[in-house]
């Protein structure tokens, strides 16, 4: 591999074109590959911009952006060193796919999504060759054609934002190249433990995601609203409950620890009142048009990624023989709106 990589990033959208934009600026080799042609059209012409919470964070940086139909003219060019894979779910094996024939020799795909899609990646270039990024309580939103808004506060030395790790656990030079890079974002780490990082973060989804979905709301609404901050809770529990059934070491749930999100559902009051006050003071720091993106995706009339998240605990809970009358529960909710066969609401997810 060359000194300074060649960096492909598969889907400039919210998250991509955040951590892209902040790479391209601290003089990293990027280029953006999307299949949106005025936001190709935009970048190019203008510049990819960030707003943020604070003034460093709001900039605009010329771009190297090119839409997905124009990738084969890169094969006349030096090939990609790493590709980060910022698309939805459902679009990775496609994505992976497409970008595999143009990686040099030693190239590698890093996951940079929510749920778990390593090995639809692997499946494609092989595990040698994939990574995991996982960006937590980032909040990310493509609010127009070369526009990024981040909705919450810096992680910086209060939240770890960026992990990254091996499949098979140890940490390689590679995967601290990528969290090195990654600080000028955000605070980052290379980390031992990326299938219970990853699980964590699965569960953070899916507490957040479907909620919002359902719901219209925002993040901050839903917490505020005793019903579905329970639900929240309920939902991230059974999440915990099944990756511990699978194995998994589970971090911290949205700054809780996952015993004590266990607790609360099997009926320890303390613990709730302590999980209830976290997911409070969480709404602190981030401000009130925060919406996840699966509720960005239900505004925006686009199919959202709930069979990849809730949908993977209820495929998870089935094989180890576990109930989560929640998850389903959202699950139906949310695949209702999709069909247009209900509309977003409060009242669609309080008798869950």
């Amino acid at each position: 591999m060359s000194a300074k990589w060649n960096i492909a990033i598969v889907g400039a959208g919210a998250l991509g074109g955040h951590v892209g934009a902040y790479l391209t600026r601290a003089g990293q080799r990027i280029t953006f590959i999307d299949p949106w042609p005025e936001h190709v059209e935009k970048m190019r012409s203008e510049g990819l911009t960030l707003r943020g919470q604070t003034g460093p964070e709001n900039f605009t940086v010329p771009v190297k952006a090119i839409h997905l139909t124009e990738l084969q003219d890169t094969i006349k060019g030096e090939p990609f060193d790493l590709a980060f894979v910022a698309m939805k779910s459902y679009d990775t094996i496609w994505a992976t796919e497409m970008i595999k024939p143009y990686l040099s020799a030693e190239g590698f795909v890093a996951s940079l999504q929510n749920s778990i899609n390593e090995e639809r990646i692997a499946s494609v270039v092989g595990w040698g060759r994939t990574v995991g990024v996982i960006a937590a309580t980032i909040a990310v939103e493509l609010m127009e054609p070369a526009l990024v808004r981040r909705n919450v506060a810096l992680g910086g030395d209060k939240r770890l934002i960026f992990r990254v790790g091996e499949p098979h656990g140890r940490i390689t030079p590679r995967v601290e190249r990528i969290a090195e890079m990654l600080r000028v974002v955000d605070s980052a780490k290379a980390t031992e433990n990326l299938w219970g990082e990853r699980w964590s973060k699965l569960a953070v989804n899916a507490m957040r995601n479907p909620v919002s979905a359902a719901t219209g709301r925002g993040g901050n609404a839903n917490d505020k609203d005793d019903k579905t901050r329970i639900l929240a809770i309920r939902l991230a529990a059974e999440a915990c409950k099944v990756g511990q059934a699978h194995g998994y070491q589970i971090e911290k749930v949205y700054g809780i620890p996952p015993e004590q999100l266990v607790a609360a559902v099997d009926g320890d009051k303390a613990a709730m009142a302590a999980c209830e006050k976290i997911l409070l003071d969480n709404t602190l720091f981030r401000n009130d048009d925060q919406r996840p993106s699966m509720g960005q995706d239900i505004q925006k009339g686009r199919r959202t990624e709930i069979d990849f998240i809730n949908g993977l605990v209820a495929e998870k809970a089935k094989e180890a023989g576990l109930d989560v009358p929640a998850n389903l529960g959202i699950i139906d909710a949310v695949r209702k709106i999709e069909r247009g066969q209900a509309k977003p609401s409060p009242e669609l997810v309080y008798g869950i």
